[in-house]
């Protein structure tokens, strides 16, 4: 028996790296998405994602021990020949309040984008779901139309009455709010 040169590829067929074609392609999908939507940000978004990320590092805390420390040393007269211009340490203070609201609001800038892309992700995965949910409905109306076409009896009774129908997004949201509010 000879074999086609061109040879298909089943779906379960795993890549080098272990993973199904199609699930390299989703990865593939949805790490390009990921690079539209950084490469789409504004330029005022980026920033503040920069920021955001130094203000959340061991480098930024390493700086701010290092200015903070000799800034403290310094103006508590404990550094000969340096003449201090803080005594009181109300500036180092009022650099610290001021600085705490910048970072704070880089951060909260940085928090809507990702609540945005958050909301996105959230998104797609009901589509997906109630799109799982809508074939799953399908699948069993077409087993049960076979099993009974074969005389296969079929002991899921009323449970698969309810498997049988769709399921409404809206009516859940409903109830989940009325559920919520009690």
């Amino acid at each position: 028996m000879q074999r086609n040169s061109i040879e298909t590829e089943s779906p379960t067929t795993k890549a080098a790296d272990g993973l199904t074609p199609a699930l390299a392609r989703n990865i593939d999908a949805v790490m390009q998405r990921r690079r539209e939507t950084a490469d789409a940000a504004s330029l005022q978004e980026r920033a503040a994602a920069a920021i955001s990320r130094f203000a959340g590092s061991m480098p930024f805390v390493y700086i701010h021990l290092v200015l903070y420390g000799t800034w403290i040393v310094a103006n508590l007269n404990w550094l000969p020949g340096v003449r201090p211009w803080d005594p009181s340490l109300v500036i180092l203070a009022m650099e610290a309040s001021v600085e705490a609201i910048f970072l704070s609001t880089f951060v909260l800038i940085n928090q809507n984008r990702m609540a945005a892309e958050d909301d996105t992700r959230a998104d797609l995965d009901l589509q997906v779901s109630l799109l799982n949910e809508h074939e799953t409905t399908r699948l069993i109306a077409m087993v049960e139309a076979i099993a009974k076409r074969l005389d296969v009896p079929i002991e899921a009774g009323e449970e698969l009455s309810e498997l049988k129908e769709d399921v409404a997004p809206e009516a859940v949201l409903d109830r989940i709010e009325s559920e919520e509010t009690r």
